[in-house]
């Protein structure tokens, strides 16, 4: 298929190519995204942003911020029900109406409202995550997407406009145990539901609150979404603590399909973007490096900065 040609297809069918252009057997996740920006003028801004994401995170040159405040999460005291769609790229849960779920605090001015929770995952545990930090990759990443509901009427509105998102990005790590709300989505009775594309699944009593690991610590920078048409509206927020998947779980999200089940199968897997440049964007934290304390000595202060990330390094 000529380059032109894909050009024709619509957003619906971006995984259709997300691993493979023209039916090579060599290409892989990471060559698909270069050609979004040149098979759909609508999606300029994925070749040509300043602000995109994802991004390599260098510890060593970010920025403490000590304006910025613990996030705050309102559930209104419920749980929360949602659909699991297999959409053929990713993995996403969108919330249903019924219970909403507001977030703020952080980086953010306005209130902003969770739409949708999406996966994204490697065909092996060094890959996967969106996101690195300082050049690592992590098994996978769990992308919380807000809208800003006080000036917006919809995600689709909010997307298209200025401090219109809000993701929170959480790495995921392969580890003995499960985060319980991942444990919910990605147990063997509930995955196997959704291992063809278009397939969907209800879930129900959802604590979202539970899904955040246990830290109050965050990096921040403004870039983008990670899928055409890669507006650069989003606001993120990295929480410093991953959260674990079991072995076999990570196993159940490769054997889903971006296809439909009369096609031949393909692994959801690697359905990341690779990081975009920088370009002298600020990466801030609120993470006070040079804090002093009682188990702190004033020696110790620079390693602070590794001990504090080293949830994640490990």
């Amino acid at each position: 298929m000529h380059i032109s040609q894909v050009a024709e297809r619509g957003r619906d069918e971006l995984q259709d190519f997300w691993h493979c252009l023209p039916s090579s057997p060599s290409c892989t996740a990471q060559q698909v995204p270069s050609f979004w920006g040149l098979v759909n003028s609508a999606w300029n801004l994925c070749s040509v942003g300043k602000r995109q994401s994802p991004v390599n995170i260098e510890t060593s040159h970010m920025i403490f911020d000590p304006f910025l405040t613990p996030l705050r999460i309102n559930t209104g005291g419920r749980k929360v029900s949602g659909t699991m769609y297999n959409t053929g790229r990713h993995v996403s849960l969108r919330l249903d109406k019924e219970h909403l779920v507001n977030i703020s605090g952080g980086p953010m001015t306005y209130s902003h409202r969770l739409e949708e929770i999406r996966l994204h995952f490697g065909s092996e545990d060094s890959q996967g995550s969106e996101h690195l930090l300082n050049g690592q990759a992590f098994s996978g990443e769990v992308q919380l997407i807000h809208y800003n509901h006080e000036l917006y009427t919809n995600v689709t509105e909010a997307a298209k406009s200025p401090n219109g998102l809000v993701v929170v990005s959480i790495f995921m790590k392969v580890s003995e145990s499960s985060n319980p709300f991942l444990n919910r989505m990605l147990n063997r009775d509930t995955i196997t539901r959704i291992t063809y594309k278009n397939d969907a699944y209800l879930l129900q009593g959802l604590n979202i609150e539970e899904l955040y690991p246990e830290t109050s610590s965050f990096i921040t920078y403004d870039g983008s979404m990670t899928i055409p048409p890669c507006y650069e509206t989003a606001s993120w927020i990295i929480m410093n603590k991953p959260v674990y998947i079991t072995r076999m779980q990570m196993h159940s999200l490769r054997l889903l399909s971006q296809n439909q089940p009369s096609q031949i199968f393909l692994s959801m897997s690697d359905n990341f973007r690779p990081v975009q440049p920088l370009n002298n964007r600020c990466i801030r934290t609120n993470i006070n490096f040079s804090l002093q304390g009682k188990d702190c000595p004033n020696n110790r202060a620079q390693k602070l900065q590794y001990r504090v990330n080293e949830w994640l390094l490990k």
